[in-house]
Protein backbone atom coordinates (compact mmCIF):
# COMPACT_ATOMS: atom_id res chain seq x y z
CA UNK A 1 0.00 0.00 0.00
CA UNK A 2 1.17 3.46 -0.43
CA UNK A 3 0.71 6.24 1.62
CA UNK A 4 0.28 10.25 0.93
CA UNK A 5 0.09 11.90 4.26
CA UNK A 6 -1.50 15.51 2.77
CA UNK A 7 -1.37 18.01 5.45
CA UNK A 8 -2.62 21.91 4.71
CA UNK A 9 0.55 24.37 5.59
CA UNK A 10 4.67 23.84 4.56
CA UNK A 11 6.51 22.71 7.39
CA UNK A 12 9.09 24.60 8.41
CA UNK A 13 10.51 22.68 11.50
CA UNK A 14 13.37 20.81 10.63
CA UNK A 15 12.57 18.37 13.76
CA UNK A 16 9.35 17.51 12.63
CA UNK A 17 10.34 16.58 8.84
CA UNK A 18 13.34 14.36 10.23
CA UNK A 19 10.81 12.40 12.71
CA UNK A 20 8.20 11.85 9.87
CA UNK A 21 11.10 10.54 7.29
CA UNK A 22 12.16 8.43 9.89
CA UNK A 23 9.42 7.17 10.17
CA UNK A 24 8.45 7.31 6.72
CA UNK A 25 11.65 5.25 6.15
CA UNK A 26 11.24 2.32 8.37
CA UNK A 27 8.06 0.88 6.92
CA UNK A 28 7.70 -1.38 3.59
CA UNK A 29 5.07 0.89 2.74
CA UNK A 30 5.94 3.70 0.69
CA UNK A 31 4.59 6.87 2.30
CA UNK A 32 4.87 10.33 0.90
CA UNK A 33 4.48 13.53 2.55
CA UNK A 34 2.67 16.25 0.47
CA UNK A 35 1.66 19.99 1.88
CA UNK A 36 -0.96 22.11 0.21
CA UNK A 37 -1.71 26.42 0.63
CA UNK A 38 -5.00 27.96 0.06
CA UNK A 39 -4.94 31.47 -1.29
CA UNK A 40 -3.93 33.88 0.86
CA UNK A 41 -6.94 36.35 2.30
CA UNK A 42 -9.55 34.27 2.94
CA UNK A 43 -10.76 32.78 6.41
CA UNK A 44 -13.75 31.35 8.35
CA UNK A 45 -15.71 28.42 5.88
CA UNK A 46 -13.83 29.88 2.85
CA UNK A 47 -10.90 29.27 4.08
CA UNK A 48 -11.77 25.71 5.07
CA UNK A 49 -13.36 24.92 1.50
CA UNK A 50 -10.54 26.05 -0.34
CA UNK A 51 -8.05 23.85 1.81
CA UNK A 52 -10.44 20.88 1.12
CA UNK A 53 -10.48 21.44 -2.48
CA UNK A 54 -6.40 21.58 -2.48
CA UNK A 55 -6.33 18.73 0.05
CA UNK A 56 -8.49 16.51 -2.35
CA UNK A 57 -7.22 17.66 -5.26
CA UNK A 58 -3.73 15.59 -3.91
CA UNK A 59 -5.57 12.24 -3.24
CA UNK A 60 -4.92 10.01 -5.60
CA UNK A 61 -7.46 8.24 -8.20
CA UNK A 62 -8.97 5.89 -6.55
CA UNK A 63 -7.18 6.32 -2.71
CA UNK A 64 -8.62 5.03 0.37
CA UNK A 65 -9.45 8.55 2.01
CA UNK A 66 -8.69 9.05 5.80
CA UNK A 67 -9.39 12.34 7.54
CA UNK A 68 -7.75 12.96 10.35
CA UNK A 69 -10.53 15.16 12.46
CA UNK A 70 -11.47 15.71 15.85
CA UNK A 71 -14.90 13.89 15.78
CA UNK A 72 -13.50 11.47 14.66
CA UNK A 73 -13.46 7.47 15.64
CA UNK A 74 -11.14 6.79 18.38
CA UNK A 75 -9.27 3.52 17.35
CA UNK A 76 -6.96 2.40 19.57
CA UNK A 77 -3.19 1.36 17.28
CA UNK A 78 -4.40 -2.39 16.46
CA UNK A 79 -7.66 -1.10 15.25
CA UNK A 80 -6.61 1.14 13.27
CA UNK A 81 -3.84 -1.29 11.60
CA UNK A 82 -6.51 -3.85 11.20
CA UNK A 83 -8.44 -1.28 9.21
CA UNK A 84 -5.58 -0.72 7.18
CA UNK A 85 -4.92 -3.95 6.92
CA UNK A 86 -8.79 -4.75 5.42
CA UNK A 87 -7.98 -2.03 2.80
CA UNK A 88 -4.48 -3.46 2.04
CA UNK A 89 -5.85 -7.06 1.69
CA UNK A 90 -9.01 -6.14 -0.24
CA UNK A 91 -6.57 -4.68 -3.20
CA UNK A 92 -6.22 -0.81 -2.09
CA UNK A 93 -2.97 0.48 -3.12
CA UNK A 94 -3.36 4.17 -2.18
CA UNK A 95 -4.15 5.59 1.24
CA UNK A 96 -4.56 9.51 1.57
CA UNK A 97 -4.15 10.24 5.56
CA UNK A 98 -5.53 14.20 5.30
CA UNK A 99 -4.36 17.30 8.25
CA UNK A 100 -6.54 20.05 8.03
CA UNK A 101 -5.33 23.39 8.92
CA UNK A 102 -5.97 25.04 12.24
CA UNK A 103 -9.75 25.36 11.81
CA UNK A 104 -10.29 21.65 10.90
CA UNK A 105 -11.44 20.16 7.72
CA UNK A 106 -14.32 21.09 5.35
CA UNK A 107 -17.77 18.77 5.62
CA UNK A 108 -17.70 18.19 2.09
CA UNK A 109 -14.08 16.88 2.82
CA UNK A 110 -15.27 14.77 5.49
CA UNK A 111 -18.34 13.77 3.85
CA UNK A 112 -15.80 11.92 0.93
CA UNK A 113 -13.82 10.65 3.79
CA UNK A 114 -13.66 6.74 3.65
CA UNK A 115 -12.74 6.74 7.61
CA UNK A 116 -12.71 9.40 10.36
CA UNK A 117 -10.05 9.11 13.09
CA UNK A 118 -9.21 11.11 15.94
CA UNK A 119 -5.92 10.93 17.53
CA UNK A 120 -7.57 11.64 20.75
CA UNK A 121 -9.34 13.82 22.72
CA UNK A 122 -6.43 16.58 23.04
CA UNK A 123 -5.80 19.03 20.68
CA UNK A 124 -2.57 18.59 19.08
CA UNK A 125 -0.38 21.27 16.74
CA UNK A 126 -1.34 20.15 13.22
CA UNK A 127 2.67 20.45 12.21
CA UNK A 128 2.37 18.00 14.96
CA UNK A 129 0.63 15.46 14.16
CA UNK A 130 2.32 14.81 10.99
CA UNK A 131 4.87 12.92 12.82
CA UNK A 132 2.17 11.75 14.95
CA UNK A 133 0.39 9.72 12.29
CA UNK A 134 3.75 8.65 10.25
CA UNK A 135 4.27 6.70 13.53
CA UNK A 136 0.91 5.46 13.65
CA UNK A 137 1.42 4.43 10.27
CA UNK A 138 4.46 2.37 10.46
CA UNK A 139 3.26 0.78 14.01
CA UNK A 140 0.22 -0.48 11.74
CA UNK A 141 2.90 -2.01 9.58
CA UNK A 142 4.45 -3.85 12.51
CA UNK A 143 1.11 -5.04 13.99
CA UNK A 144 0.40 -6.28 10.46
CA UNK A 145 3.39 -8.05 10.56
CA UNK A 146 3.34 -9.61 13.48
CA UNK A 147 6.61 -7.45 14.74
CA UNK A 148 7.44 -6.72 18.30
CA UNK A 149 7.84 -2.91 17.97
CA UNK A 150 4.19 -2.75 19.10
CA UNK A 151 3.52 -3.75 22.89
CA UNK A 152 -0.17 -4.18 23.64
Amino acid sequence: MRVRIVAVGRERDEAIERIVARYAGRGSWPVEMRAVEARKGLAGEALKRAEGERLLAAVPEGAVVLALDERGDLPDSVAFATRLGQWRDAGRRDLAVLIGGADGLDAALLARADWQVSLGRLTWPHMLVRAMIAEQIYRAQTILSGHPYHRA
